[in-house]
């Protein structure tokens, strides 16, 4: 969330930013306008309560005096301002809530070096900060080769024996899957595989959070208030819980209303957790298969750290994204999202795109984004500077998947597919198969 302050001293900047942004109208003047009758509310009420201080001495004084005319008319005076101040202050609670819905409701602001376009067609690949060994397209692996027409997921024998959709209907509805035997392990190995490699290799704490979460968890991260229609809510008494998109929401709100040493940081998280999505507005895309679910399991990583080394650490986090890929044999490309496909809440996003010869094309495999200090303001998250006095001041919070299990599942299903209908295992998953190299296969 913005700083009012900081809109009122950088409109022009604040505008060029939002025009930058998909179907947004939002515009600084706006803002200010609303900023302003608070500020003019607040000084009416400062006024009004200042008086009937004074007033209520001078009434002291009065009757000291014993000029009970006088006191009669003060008192009067001081009854009327008392009439007026729980009006005034219920005027102010309502436009601050205004300003804050309408700047709750704006997305961040891109980073400088983030490509200006509408859609995904203006996403530019992206080979590494400075040539960065960690994201060039050297370590990638290469595209498999296949003698024969390599299937989609869902039709590759093993899986169409162990991936059931027709259950999971009547169990669920639509987007839902069932996995069995031989599939369901390896779904399984995966997450595995991922935590291990985060945690043992790349620092990440490991956190089991709740799977339900409140809405102020949800505010924090940037979900709600303006994308209330994209998730499951479940009644709780009179009030709700939301069952969690991504476990960036519980993760990233491990922080939130805390003041930490600038010793703790950086703070690395990781879990593995379902996520559940309603997909709104995704109707007829991606029908058949796994790829578009409304729930699904994910390794998330989340890092708190200071301002001056978020950058940093968002190059960070994609390597070790990209590490999933790299020992799992997958090729992938990634892109530098444009101001159009960006998230909520980033101000820059990679994405990880894994390729699927089944389908003949990229599809996204993980999200890396880096957000400033938006979702702290929102969730009050502060760090006091090592060896100064000064005010603390907000962190800055990233997130990524390390990586999304269910896509990750299809991706190995696709590049590792036999003619034969049998899945080879690829070398880094086979400890967590017990040591099975295939399966599946006549």
């Amino acid at each position: 969330m913005f700083d009012i302050k900081w809109i009122r001293d950088n409109p022009d900047a604040f505008d060029k930013a939002m025009s930058q942004r998909k179907n947004l109208s939002v515009r600084s003047a706006d803002l200010i306008a609303i900023d302003e009758r608070r500020r003019q509310v607040i000084v009416r009420l400062n006024e009004a309560q200042e008086k009937r201080n004074t007033l209520s001495k001078q009434i002291g004084q009065a009757k000291a005096q014993k000029d009970e005319a006088k006191a009669a008319e003060l008192m009067a005076e001081v009854a009327r301002l008392k009439d007026f101040i729980p009006s005034g202050e219920a005027e102010e609670r309502a436009v601050e809530k205004e300003l804050r819905d309408a700047l709750s409701a704006i997305p961040n602001m891109a980073l400088d070096d983030v490509p200006v376009g509408d859609d995904e067609s203006g996403n530019v690949e992206y080979f590494g900060l400075n040539g960065s060994p960690a994201t060039a397209a050297g370590m990638r692996p290469a595209k498999p080769s296949f003698a024969f027409a390599p299937k989609e997921h869902f039709d590759i024998g093993v899986a169409d024996k162990n991936m059931d959709f027709e259950i999971a209907a009547k169990l669920s509805g639509s987007r839902f899957v069932v996995l069995k035997g031989q599939v369901a392990r390896l779904e399984r190995a995966l997450g595995q595989f991922m935590l291990d490699l985060h945690t043992n290799e790349h620092g990440y704490l490991e956190v089991q959070p709740p799977f339900l979460v409140r809405d102020e968890a949800m505010y924090g991260t940037g979900q709600l208030p303006k994308f209330d229609g994209d998730f499951f809510f479940t009644a709780h008494g009179e009030s709700r819980l939301a069952l969690i998109p991504t476990a960036e929401v519980p993760l990233t709100n491990l922080v939130r209303e805390s003041i930490l040493a600038e010793e703790e940081l950086p703070l690395r998280f990781t879990a593995l957790t379902p996520s559940f999505r309603s997909e709104a507005g995704s109707a007829g895309r991606d029908t058949r298969g796994m790829l578009r679910q409304h729930q699904f399991n994910k390794v998330e990583l989340v890092s708190v750290t200071t301002p001056e080394e978020s950058v940093n650490e968002h190059e960070r986090m994609l390597a070790c994204a990209e590490t999933v890929m790299q020992r799992l044999g997958l090729h992938y490309r990634v892109m530098n999202l444009c101001t159009g496909d960006m998230g909520f809440s980033a101000r820059k996003t990679y994405d990880i795109e894994v390729w699927l010869p089944g389908q003949d094309t990229y599809r996204e495999i993980s999200s890396v984004s880096v957000c400033g200090d938006f979702q702290a303001r929102r969730m009050e998250a502060r760090y006091r500077p090592a060896g100064e006095k000064q005010a603390p001041r907000y962190v800055h919070t990233l997130n990524g998947s390390g990586t999304a299990v269910g896509r990750c599942l299809i991706a190995v299903l696709e590049n590792y597919q036999q003619e034969d209908g049998s899945v080879l295992i690829p070398e880094a998953l086979q400890p967590y198969m017990n040591g099975l190299t295939a399966i599946g296969g006549r």
